[in-house]
């Protein structure tokens, strides 16, 4: 089993990371906040990861640390719940404000994310509640709304990864605005860029 590797980025994909150690290319699937985190080609990189094994794919998922490795983890053993959803949420949610939601019993957080329905959502409520460690004292999150989760599909069906579309997200001013101005601001925010 793999459980960390640390070399150079040896190429960089939309959701992967090529990391060159010892002359051995590992293809390493990564969380998007990670993929700008880290750097560009040539970079020093370290990542926990996590090896997944099925029948016909032999797969590599890597964190910047062992809190989002845990919570990978947790959550792919969640019922319906695979690698590639779990990284969605990984990438999407921090474990407090994971745990915030279960306490509160958002389950309408998650299913804002792509990929996660109503019955998911309420399984992944249920069978992290003990895991996590929730406590009511995790009530105050920065809640993601229904306009915010659709103005980041908007931008990543337009070809923008999450964490792009989180950061134009964070650049739009407050207020009542509609979803077209919001998505039309966020493509100004990237023109500027």
């Amino acid at each position: 089993m793999i459980s960390s590797l640390r070399g150079r980025i040896a190429a960089k994909g939309d959701s992967y990371f090529v990391v060159d150690v010892g002359g051995v290319g590992f293809k390493v699937f990564v969380a998007s906040s990670s993929l700008d985190r880290f750097g560009g080609v040539g970079q020093e990189i370290s990542l926990f990861t996590h090896m997944h094994v099925r029948e016909n794919e032999l797969a590599l998922y890597g964190f910047a640390g062992p809190e989002e490795l845990q919570l990978f983890e947790l959550l792919l053993g969640v019922s319906g719940i695979g690698p590639k959803v779990g990284l969605k949420i990984v990438s999407i949610l921090s474990a407090e404000t994971l745990r915030a939601a279960i306490a509160t019993g958002d389950a309408a957080m998650l299913t804002r994310i792509p990929g996660i329905g109503k019955k998911i959502a309420e399984r992944v409520m249920m069978d992290l509640k003990d895991k996590l460690g929730v406590s009511l004292e995790f009530v105050s999150y920065p809640a993601l709304t229904n306009a915010d989760a659709e103005v980041i599909s908007a931008l990543t069906s337009l070809g923008y990864s999450v964490t792009e579309a989180q950061a134009a997200l964070r650049s739009l001013p407050q207020g009542d605005l509609q979803l077209e101005d919001k998505v039309r601001l966020a493509l100004q925010y990237f023109a500027r860029e």
